[in-house]
């Protein structure tokens, strides 16, 4: 087997010493780090939780001085698993791929780190270990995976449309208000009155709501071309900064969401107030008699009635 082959199915620790040259690095290592994580592209893999394995290697930069035994001299191990705890708790993903490259992100962003090799197995895919590794130097641009971990995107105005606040003849003139008010705005809708099919199971009745309001969101597009259908953070993100509104299509963010999720959708009222903790939104209007539960929200509610010519925005 030649070293090409040997080092590919070796241990990073191998890679980074065959590739360090005549300069060999210090380096830290983070070996056999097991974590149980909802993740993957395929249906089957929505709602269960799958071991994933962790091998990182980190170079670092020589200490120009004397350590002095000090921890706070060096690139502490801690950092190795709290990038892979930050990075699995930003947001469900798809990918392997890109999970490496969010924790190499997290890890190059120390001073001392020069680069980092991450690789990352899946071990209840089938008989073997299902994998990727990446290899990330300090100098190498990651705007995306840096943006993804960091972002502070604007505050926007939530606005929640009850079935009736959709029927209502006064929904032009609010749009109108909403536009001119130079705020970011992001509409969302409930379910509908339309019948749906019902299941025994809670996550398959909740893949039928979210495709209720999905179905609603439309019918409403079709009403007024500023509802604008949305289904991507990027998406929403891009639209805010135009000053356009857009109209929220919740399955992909609910689905993708990391640790509490709604498991019932309801009239979609308390699904939106969710959503506004998820964007950081310190504001949402609920037009119409719709009450969501407030009881761990941090997002100030106010609310129209379905006679309120005129919104109180803030």
């Amino acid at each position: 087997m030649s070293d090409h082959i040997s080092q590919a199915f070796d241990h990073p620790l191998a890679r980074s010493r065959a590739l360090s040259g005549d300069a060999p690095a210090d380096r830290i290592s983070l070996r056999d780090h097991l974590a149980e994580v909802e993740i993957g592209a395929f249906q089957s893999e929505r709602g269960t939780m799958q071991r994933l394995r962790f091998n990182i290697v980190v170079e670092v930069r020589h200490a120009h001085a004397t350590l002095e035994d000090d921890v706070d001299r060096i690139l502490s191990y801690d950092t190795l698993s709290e990038a892979i705890e930050e990075a699995l708790a930003a947001e469900r993903l798809n990918l392997l791929e890109t999970l490496a490259d969010h924790i190499a992100a997290l890890i190059l962003s120390e001073p001392q780190a020069l680069r980092v090799f991450v690789r990352i197995e899946k071990l209840d895919r089938g008989p073997g270990a299902l994998g990727v590794e990446i290899v990330r130097a300090h100098d190498d641009a990651q705007p995306v995976a840096e943006a993804a971990l960091t972002h502070k995107g604007p505050d926007p105005l939530i606005v929640f449309l009850s079935e009736a606040a959709t029927r209502s003849d006064l929904l032009r003139g609010w749009l109108d208000q909403l536009q001119a008010a130079a705020l970011p705005v992001i509409l969302c809708c409930g379910p509908g009155d339309a019948p749906r099919p019902t299941s025994a199971s809670a996550l398959v009745q909740r893949r039928i709501d979210l495709l209720a309001i999905e179905q609603a969101a439309w019918v409403l597009a079709g009403k007024d071309r500023r509802c604008v259908v949305v289904n991507t953070r990027t998406e929403l993100d891009w639209a805010m900064k135009q000053g356009q509104i857009s109209l929220w299509a919740p399955s992909k963010i609910v689905l993708d969401a990391v640790g509490d999720r709604p498991e019932s959708i309801g009239d979609g009222a308390s699904l939106a107030l969710w959503f506004a903790g998820v964007m950081k939104s310190t504001h949402m209007l609920i037009i119409g008699d719709t009450v969501p539960d407030l009881a761990s929200s941090t997002t100030d509610v106010t609310r129209a009635s379905l006679d309120d010519v005129t919104l109180t925005l803030p």
